[in-house]
């Protein structure tokens, strides 16, 4: 009944939440739809999409999987979701190859049998028109427009991509600034936008000495307020015939064969294999290998990142703490002599599973060019805990660095329910936080800030408490993770073992005599079927 409650007020609440504009071109490969949950997952949970000026409403349907037979044929084949919504709180769609008709008022709720809650609203708009720019090569540089509302939000992202041959980063801005380790090498140095452009809206992009190369299709994608909008224009460079006869063509090409050679001998030389790591859960630390030509220059800039983020960055001779992601804060390393040695490992401490991810490490010269890159597979194995029914206790184990920060909040959760089963804070544990289920039924170690030892001690485990358990440990500064499996298995004594051996040895031989019968076959000694 509690939690009934507070599903209902969360439904009141949510009925107030602004529509999300997410604007895209017909044709495009897909668009996604936003939804993110933060609250508690209910029992037996289950996350519809709708549109209600259609019939049936239906869009897409995720209980413990997707569940399609309602759906409106209109989107048959067309819609996903993340495989972990669930667990991750992202109830995001991805709908394929948008159409016009597709256009319309999009609702994401989260249900159970006893009340719904309103998530998001989305409303998509799939726009048919685009700018076509056309040059001839040669020209200085050329404008590719995109303009939207003037006096834009500080914290607004602006995306220039390109699709084709592969996607690429052609230029991004957030956080007020220049993003350019995300750009692909192709436009490296070749790109611009106008210095004001939050407070004028003007969002076009200039690009510098364009060629053939550069004729296709770009995205301008703003993400401002909680909404996406998108932009397309389509880039036409006109080879000028005259100016390139045909023995400049062949000329071109022996240049071409002598360049890729070139860069062949640089790539084998500068590039070092693809590595995969895998580690236990709970391992002391990790070595993420990059071993390369010593006596590197003293201004190169080293950064390691994963998908998302960055890692570590070492430059002008020493780290960067302030600019690595805080879920890596003080668990990160590299040799000390790396630019006389060319060893640029990085060790990662207290690897957890969520650290399992492709690690890049790129080495940038002082104008920001890269001179090298290598990637790393870290592949960090979850932690099973398994135990006998019947036992005292059941120790869920999360060790990470000590000396932790004094205002550090640690949740011990479930996944799939997200239900709290300890909560620690500002020095002593929360009791008034956790679900009763679990009241009187954990404890942690009391210098865990100190030790880094979060781990939890779950007393009197039962069937019901098999399951995924996640642990977060976090403040303003650092953030980390890690993931249990509990596996409780029914504990069988010696006696019991052989009677259970014997009824086995009986049922089978019942089949083996019925089925003989049935076929009119003569019964044979029973001790011979059982030999």
């Amino acid at each position: 009944m509690k939690m009934l409650v507070v599903f209902v007020i969360l439904l009141h609440v949510s009925q107030h939440a602004l529509a999300v504009v997410v604007e895209v071109h017909s044709g495009e490969e897909s668009v996604l739809l936003p939804c993110q949950y933060s609250g508690s997952i209910p029992e037996d949970p289950t996350v519809m999409w709708r549109r209600y000026d259609i019939d049936p409403k239906i869009v897409h349907v995720r209980q413990e999987q997707d569940d399609l037979k309602g759906q409106n044929q209109l989107y048959s084949g067309r819609t996903s979701m993340k495989p972990d919504a669930l667990d991750t709180g992202d109830f995001s769609l991805s709908l394929r190859k948008p159409q016009l008709s597709d256009s319309g008022d999009y609702t994401c709720t989260i249900s159970n049998i006893r009340a719904e809650r309103r998530v998001t609203d989305v409303q998509l708009q799939v726009k048919d028109s685009q700018v076509e720019v056309e040059v001839e090569e040669g020209v200085e540089s050329v404008r590719l427009p995109c303009r939207t509302t003037a006096d834009l939000p500080a914290d607004t992202t602006v995306e220039w991509s390109r699709s084709e041959p592969e996607l690429m980063m052609v230029f991004l801005y957030q956080n007020g600034s220049y993003d350019l380790e995300r750009q692909n090498e192709f436009y490296c140095g070749r790109t611009e936008m106008n210095g004001d452009l939050l407070r004028t809206g003007d969002l076009s992009l200039t690009l510098k000495y364009p060629t053939d190369r550069d004729t296709g299709t770009y995205i301008c994608t703003i993400y401002t307020a909680g909404n996406t909008l998108r932009e397309k224009v389509v880039l036409h460079v006109r080879q000028d015939k005259e100016r390139f006869p045909s023995w400049a063509t062949a000329l071109l090409v022996l240049l071409v064969v002598a360049l890729t050679v070139a860069v062949g001998l640089l790539v084998r030389h500068y590039f070092m294999p693809v590595y995969k790591v895998d580690v236990d859960s709970g391992a002391e630390s990790v070595h993420l290998p990059f071993k390369t030509k010593g006596d590197l220059p003293e201004d190169v800039r080293v950064v390691w990142t994963d998908s998302y983020s960055k890692v570590h960055v070492y430059e002008n001779g020493s780290d960067r703490p302030e600019e690595q992601d805080p879920y890596y804060k003080g668990r990160t390393e590299m040799n000390e002599d790396l630019l006389r040695t060319g060893d640029l490992s990085l060790t990662l401490k207290k690897p957890t599973d969520g650290d399992t991810d492709t690690y890049t490490c790129t080495v940038y010269n002082r104008e920001g060019n890269t001179l090298m890159k290598k990637q790393v597979e870290l592949k960090v194995k979850d932690c099973h805990v398994e135990v006998d029914s019947g036992v005292e206790s059941v120790q869920l184990p999360f060790r990470t660095t000590g000396d932790l920060p004094q205002d550090v909040r640690v949740e011990w959760r479930t996944r799939y329910t997200n239900r709290k089963v300890h909560v620690y804070q500002n020095g002593s544990d929360r009791p008034e936080e956790q679900e009763d289920d679990y009241r009187d039924r954990t404890e942690m170690n009391e210098d865990l800030l100190r030790t880094g030892d979060l781990s939890l001690t779950l007393k009197h485990p039962t069937d019901r408490d098999i399951g995924r358990y996640s642990c977060e440990v976090y403040n303003k500064e650092i953030r980390r993770r890690k993931t249990v499996v509990i596996k409780i298995q029914a504990r069988v004594e010696a006696g019991q073992r052989r009677v259970l051996d014997e009824a086995t040895r009986q049922r089978r031989l019942s089949r083996q005599l019925e089925a003989l019968e049935k076929d009119n076959f003569q019964v044979p000694d029973p001790a011979a079927v059982l030999s």
